[in-house]
């Protein structure tokens, strides 16, 4: 199994993000909160999509509704665009 995708908000599209958690990634968002960088971990094991924050973990029954997290927390790029990057060249980087 792959590891995990480390991205920047806005890096990828929302489908791109749902793709890699579709295919057993964890996506990994670094986000910057009151000046300190922060992880937040986005994944789904085959029932429920989860949202893990630094302060709580969100649980989504539905790909629509965790696309509305992954939107209104700006994860994901705001343009849809189809002619836009995808992602494919994702960063694969371990953190160790």
């Amino acid at each position: 199994m792959a590891g995990p995708l480390y991205v920047t908000p806005g890096e990828l599209a929302a489908d791109a993000i749902i793709d890699a958690i579709h295919d057993g990634r964890r996506v990994v968002v670094t986000t910057t909160m009151l000046g300190e960088d922060h992880e937040v971990t986005l994944r789904h094991d085959g029932a429920i999509y989860y949202c893990d924050t630094p302060t709580r973990l969100h649980r989504h029954e539905t790909e629509s509704e965790m696309r509305t997290c992954i939107r209104n927390n700006g994860y994901g790029r705001e343009d849809e665009d189809p002619n836009a990057d995808t992602g494919d060249d994702r960063r694969d980087e371990s953190r160790g």
